[in-house]
């Protein structure tokens, strides 16, 4: 092999090697940035990351919704219509944010198996529910029938 063709195979390795580095570094970013859908039955059931952040979503039980203390935290139960799993937030809930309405929340489980939010996402009008939630309550077989059909 002539010195120019060792040269041109060694920048070809490199160059190869350099895209594959980079290509792990890009999944490896993506797999951290991953946040899954868990339905309260999913977490009754045991299915969701014990120390991982996770999205939790339902309709919110009525006359669920606590305030204890002064301060900003807000203690509600979501569910799917066949299981029930408790919320606790410490921030400002979204102005949509009500009793019997659908949402999705951002966090982990504590120890104590409570879900607590760093995050809560409320729809954004009177016939929209989040396609996740939507899913969770027709795999549980009990859709709210006054919900309209996910596309």
């Amino acid at each position: 092999m002539t010195p120019a063709r060792k040269k041109r195979l060694l920048l070809i390795l490199l160059m190869v090697a350099g895209i594959g580095v980079g290509v792990a570094f890009a999944l490896k970013a993506l797999n951290q940035n991953l946040m899954f859908f868990f339905s309260p039955s999913d977490i009754v059931a045991g299915k969701a990351p014990q120390n991982k952040d996770f999205r939790v979503g339902g309709l919110v039980v009525e006359g669920s919704v606590k305030r204890p203390g002064d301060g900003l935290t807000v203690e509600f139960d979501l569910t799917d219509n066949a299981k029930t799993v408790t919320v606790k937030y410490t921030g400002i809930l979204p102005d949509l944010f009500r009793e019997g309405q659908g949402i999705i929340a951002n966090g982990r489980l504590d120890p104590s198996g409570e879900f607590v939010a760093n995050e809560v996402l409320a729809k954004h009008d009177e016939n929209y529910m989040p396609p996740e939630v939507m899913d969770a309550m027709k795999k549980s077989g009990q859709a709210m029938p006054s919900m309209p059909p996910s596309n």
